[in-house]
């Protein structure tokens, strides 16, 4: 099951042999474990490297907090992360015969709630030829807004004129209407992906501190005596507690 997510489309309607436009960027949250760290390199190769040797030996002398000891080492696994992209995407879509969409807003600087509150007033005259409306929402990101009439065959006049002066205040401004379209993902595909230049590493034990121990990490890997190399991040969570690591796009 896939949680429930808004999304706003924007763009024109196309053929449906020019269907596959649709660009989908990832945007992936790892869930990530205590006593384990995410280790990115700058090079895919040190990566490799460091998950065919899996198990590697860390120096923890270099800690102020453990200066008493001569040599400390600590075992540490080296994996893989494989994470699920998406291949395929297929969304129904189906228009509201209450509802339209209102773009080209102006910017008054006014508070949204003010602005639906104008909007409301507006739409819900016959005059105007609205009616009651009765509900109305601004959708994320897009500078848009949903208007729902409470009544049929309100919405398909104002859609069919596609555009309309609205007085807002003491100005008067032309504003677009379109139909309003919903959508559900009936068809999702996902193909297995391995990222090439971060390791997961595992079993590390709480005995530096966060900022000790993670040094201490990016130390002993960005050594290319130990197979490592130039590490790019490296994002470290105590034992104890979780973390969420987010992967986007790879532009290299």
């Amino acid at each position: 099951a896939l949680p429930e997510k808004k999304m706003v489309f924007k763009g024109l309607g196309t053929n449906k042999e020019d269907m596959n436009k649709l660009m989908l960027t990832p945007l992936i949250r790892y869930p990530l474990l205590g006593g384990s760290a995410l280790i990115t390199f700058e090079k895919a190769e040190v990566a490799q490297r460091i998950i065919d040797l899996k198990e590697h030996m860390v120096e923890l002398s270099c800690g102020e907090e453990l200066e008493e000891l001569d040599r400390c080492r600590v075992r540490v696994q080296a994996a893989p992360v494989d994470i699920l992209l998406p291949s395929a995407l297929e969304i129904g879509l189906t228009r509201s015969s209450r509802s339209i969409l209102v773009s080209d807003l102006p910017s008054l600087g006014i508070p949204d709630e003010a602005l639906l509150d104008k909007l409301e007033l507006f739409f819900s005259k016959t005059k105007n030829g609205g009616g009651e409306v009765e509900s109305r929402e601004f959708l994320d990101d897009s500078g848009q807004v949903v208007l729902t009439f409470a009544q049929d065959g309100v919405a398909e006049p104002l859609i069919a004129r596609g555009r309309i002066q609205v007085l807002i205040g003491k100005g008067r401004y032309e504003l677009k209407i379109s139909p309003c379209m919903s959508g559900d993902i009936t068809n999702l595909q996902l193909r297995p992906c391995r990222c090439p230049r971060t390791v997961l590493l595992s079993g590390i034990p709480d005995v530096l501190g966060e900022e000790p121990m993670r040094d201490t990490l990016e130390i002993h890997f960005q050594k290319g005596s130990r197979g490592g190399g130039e590490v790019d991040t490296l994002a470290y969570v105590p034992a104890g507690r979780w973390g969420v690591a987010v992967f986007t796009e790879d532009a290299g």
